[in-house]
């Protein structure tokens, strides 16, 4: 079986006596990650079954009863629940019987929107769980790094342990900017990876948002998501899109947000901590996959395409690398700054009290003009000290005493 970097910190949380709760988009593994880490006696529960699921939704209640059944072990009884979001009420069930004994049962539940609970006003058990995420494979779970490259420092570095997994088979970049680093599309045979990639665009998160979202018009949605995918990466221009879809901003702005809690995007806010006049406040929108996203396009997923315009995909995807680290080690936020002259920042990580700015270029021969930008806010910003440019150089560069150029495999 091939691992994932947050398996190491469940398997040390799970013994934790609390409800473990896992989100993350539809087919990034969570349901796997979470039965390899179960003991083999576990009670386990499949929401995505309609029949189980439609037996719950009638009598949630059941679970308290069937757990009651279980005898009691000296060590706790590990129940697995699937898609526990379908069954809002089944949370207060979990409630009541960690409350009753919370060392004999270990409820761990998992999910791919928040949605549904926060609108039904579900119960997340405050001060009793604890909540994970799951994201698409990084370059850590698929990058098979050899040679000296083993032994270079990274600007955004891994914890160590990283390194000793079993890794998912390896792509080049530019097929990871095509098909974007799903598990399923990562294992899938190359002939077959555009397909899948469509169908996942097409039917998985179609199905998926008229399941959770229950919107009036799926088509109008459809239309919005294509080009929220074509948008990706950009300033979010809501006037603009809702001329274009024919609704309101505030409409346009939910359904931004719906993405948000199914996880299929997320926002990059506007860096504003700085004593530059003119910037840009809106925020920017990618999504959390870039083959998800270049499917959502209806573009063909080929090499050839991205090859016709790479700068702007690889930015994207440089900007989700950064935001699945920043989240898997829990600390720091993800920014970008732009102002109405183009001055630009593509991406500012804030971390332990330091702040990092980063340029994307889709360049081998990084330069003094690549930096310019970035030393302009280094200046500017008393918490910088040093910037970097991500690009597709062979080694790290130092093009400036305090900027550095690094390989895209560093990060």
């Amino acid at each position: 079986m091939y691992s994932r970097w947050l398996q190491y910190n469940l398997k040390e949380k799970l013994d934790w006596p609390y409800v473990h709760i896992l989100f993350g988009a539809r087919q990034t593994g969570k349901s796997t990650i979470l039965k390899s880490l179960m003991p083999e006696n576990s009670r386990i529960l499949d929401f995505s079954n309609l029949s189980e699921r439609t037996r719950y939704l009638q009598k949630p209640e059941t679970l308290i009863e069937e757990c009651l059944a279980i005898p009691k072990e000296n060590v706790p009884q590990f129940v697995f629940i699937d898609e526990a979001q379908t069954v809002p009420l089944i949370f207060d069930c979990v409630q009541h019987l960690y409350d009753k004994d919370k060392n004999r049962w270990r409820f761990v539940m998992c999910g791919s929107s928040a949605r549904k609970l926060r609108r039904t006003g579900a119960n997340l058990l405050p001060g009793r769980s604890i909540i994970h995420y799951l994201y698409p494979l990084t370059l850590a779970e698929i990058l098979h790094l050899g040679g000296d490259n083993e032994s270079l420092v990274l600007p955004f570095a891994w914890p160590e342990k990283v390194r000793d997994i079993n890794r998912f088979p390896q792509m080049d970049l530019l097929k990871m900017l095509t098909f974007g680093s799903l598990p399923g599309i990562a294992t899938a045979d190359e002939a077959a990876k555009s397909d899948v990639l469509k169908t996942y665009s097409s039917i998985f998160i179609e199905e998926e948002i008229r399941r959770e979202a229950m919107l009036k018009d799926m088509g109008v949605f459809i239309r919005f998501i294509t080009l929220a995918a074509a948008e990706s990466g950009s300033i979010i221009n809501f006037s603009s899109i809702s001329r274009e879809i024919g609704l309101s901003v505030p409409t346009i702005k939910s359904y931004y947000q719906i993405l948000e809690d199914m996880f299929i995007g997320f926002s990059v806010p506007a860096f504003t901590k700085s004593p530059r006049k003119n910037i840009l406040s809106t925020p920017k929108f990618i999504f959390f996959d870039i083959g998800v996203r270049n499917a959502a396009t209806g573009m063909n997923l080929t090499v050839q395409e991205i090859l016709a315009n790479p700068g702007p995909v690889f930015e994207q995807w440089v900007g989700m690398e950064l935001w699945k680290r920043i989240k898997y080690l829990g600390e720091g936020a993800l920014y970008y700054q732009r102002s109405k002259a183009g001055y630009e920042i593509d991406f500012i990580v804030e971390s332990k009290g330091n702040t990092i700015p980063v340029e994307v270029k889709w360049t081998e021969k990084p330069d003094f003009h690549d930096a310019k930008h970035l030393l302009t806010f280094i200046g500017e910003n008393r918490n910088c000290e040093e910037g970097f440019v991500v690009c597709r150089c062979p080694r790290p560069m130092q093009i400036h005493e305090k900027v550095k150029a690094i390989p895209w495999f560093m990060l």
